[in-house]
């Protein structure tokens, strides 16, 4: 099997028994789905590598494996400080493919491995873009935000008290001024 063409439509079992390896560079603002999380201009490209192999599975059938590496560098928003901080990412995994969604079901506890249900047509680049979003932080941050001591509940509300005055001494100054 040549190198594929389409890796939006790769035939994983071919990928897989020929046990072909494919890398490349694609341009981030290529995945939408991850552009619209970044700040600002989606510069970069992700790095990435595929790897096909038919090794056997857990009870000694042979399966098809893909070994995923991808790396980038995206710039996400700081939520301590609201500038853009460059956030790096890096996948290293490991995918089993199955024949359907119930055996992926019935073997995903007991197996270490990713499990993906074997298609005619395989989308590489998305599963790409997929492991890429699952590896975003929850919360992105400088590593200088993250230092900068983070005020405690009884230190905003002291803050917060300070600012305002309360609005039952301000309704008993009311009060007081009817009589």
């Amino acid at each position: 099997m040549q190198n594929p063409k389409n890796l939006h439509s790769l035939d994983v079992k071919a990928f897989a028994k020929a046990q072909m390896h494919v890398e490349g560079e694609t341009p981030l603002v290529e995945f939408a789905r991850l552009a619209e999380d970044c700040t600002g201009d989606v510069p970069g490209h992700v790095a990435w590598s595929a790897q096909g192999a038919l090794d056997p599975d857990q009870s000694g059938k042979d399966a098809a494996w893909l070994h995923l590496e991808a790396k980038t560098t995206v710039p996400l928003t700081c939520q301590r400080c609201l500038h853009p901080v460059p956030v790096d990412l890096l996948i290293e995994q490991n995918f089993r493919f199955v024949p359907d969604e119930a055996t992926a079901l019935a073997e995903d506890d007991e197996s270490e491995e990713d499990l993906l249900v074997l298609e005619d047509s395989f989308d590489l680049l998305a599963l790409i873009e997929d492991e890429l979003l699952m590896s975003l932080p929850l919360v992105p941050m400088h590593q200088g935000c993250l230092s900068e001591q983070v005020p405690t509940s009884q230190e905003e509300e002291a803050a917060m008290s300070e600012a305002k005055p309360n609005p039952f001494a301000v309704l008993a100054s009311l009060k007081i001024r009817k009589h």
